[in-house]
């Protein structure tokens, strides 16, 4: 568990890699095969990653995480279930974006000699993302939470993806977290009373940086045909934007649900329209999408909502592992059935000419 007291702002708990709230829905770590990725041909489209690289390296937003005089002030004004609500998005933002800036800075280093062009952009995108996640590292003890990202580094466990499943997988990440970040911009300069806390004044800017590196995945699928044609290209493309939009929705319905409202969204719509607009936005990049306007997608994820609750409610519990692992068991049936079936539901072709 994590320890804060949201009344007392003297007191700003440490949470380490091992004190931290740990759920099936918490955002891993990964590792590749780098010599694989270290000899990737891009040959057929190095105009391409150059004219990335140029992007990448004019910076946009090199002067714009900066902590302004609006963030100096106590925010214990907050209802206290608002300020926990905080807690919740923060630590999970920063470890996601934390994650990213490991996974990044590792290819780069490991790529360097092998592959400069390619290791430099991802060196520029290890950049951004650790600048995103020092600005939500700053902003936790607001309410009076700290993350200590070294020790985090150290004890989290790496989750080993291949090289085109970290393309797929990042792209969609990148691209989503675009989607969540202009959403909740638009509503707020929209509904400009609900911007109750500074971080919000930054996320047009940082949508930005979301997007040029999905961009930047979609050329590493593209740049490798075999990643995007023929029926392994279709089944990846499929599990995971399901496995990706099942998170999101989850997360955010189940764990995130009073973040949304405290800034007065209505969560189910704007997880309807994130998902949608990534969806809509992922056929440039894969073969197939899901159809999200079978209302059956819908029911089906509303289906798993009782029993992922119950999940979370036995990973917090005081129980022992075993008992844990067996009372989870008849829940985890009950969503594995709906996720199969949500994968055999039938896909959208990407529209030729779009795609690739």
């Amino acid at each position: 568990m994590v320890a804060t007291q949201p009344n007392s702002s003297s007191a700003t708990p440490s949470v380490n890699g091992t004190g931290r709230r740990e759920t099936i829905l918490t955002p891993r770590f990964y590792t590749t095969d780098f010599d694989a990725m270290a000899t990737m041909d891009i040959t057929a489209h190095q105009a391409d990653y150059e004219a990335m690289l140029q992007e990448f390296k004019a910076d946009y937003n090199r002067k714009h995480f900066v902590r302004d005089d609006e963030f100096r002030q106590s925010w214990d004004h907050l209802d206290p279930e608002i300020q926990e609500s905080f807690r919740v998005f923060l630590e999970g933002s920063c470890t996601s974006e934390f994650s990213g800036f490991l996974l990044y800075k590792e290819i780069a280093v490991r790529l360097k000699e092998r592959n400069p062009l390619v290791a430099e952009i991802f060196s520029l995108m290890s950049r951004d993302e650790a600048r995103h996640a020092g600005f939500l590292n700053k902003a936790m003890p607001d309410f009076h939470l700290q993350l200590d990202l070294s020790t985090l580094s150290k004890t989290k466990k790496y989750v080993y993806f291949e090289p085109k499943f970290i393309f797929y997988a990042t792209y969609l990440s990148e691209k989503i977290g675009y989607w969540r970040y202009i959403k909740i911009h638009q509503h707020l300069a929209a509904h400009p009373e609900h911007r109750i806390y500074p971080l919000f004044k930054f996320f047009e800017s940082w949508c930005q940086d979301e997007n040029r590196h999905g961009d930047f995945c979609n050329l590493l699928l593209r740049s490798q045909p075999k990643n995007i044609e023929g029926w392994q290209a279709n089944f990846w493309s499929r599990f995971f934007l399901l496995s990706v939009f099942a998170t999101m929705y989850l997360n955010d319905i189940c764990i995130r649900s009073s973040f949304y409202e405290a800034i007065g969204m209505d969560t189910r719509q704007y997880v309807e329209v994130v998902l949608k607009e990534t969806n809509r936005e992922s056929a440039k990049a894969f073969p197939l999408v899901l159809d999200l306007d079978n209302p059956e997608f819908w029911e089906r994820l509303r289906c798993c909502e009782e029993p992922m609750t119950r999940i979370a409610a036995l990973q917090q519990s005081e129980l022992p592992q075993w008992q844990k692992a067996l009372r989870k068991l008849p829940s985890q049936a009950a969503i594995a059935g709906h996720f199969l079936r949500l994968f055999l539901m039938k896909a959208v072709p990407a529209p030729k000419g779009v795609a690739h």
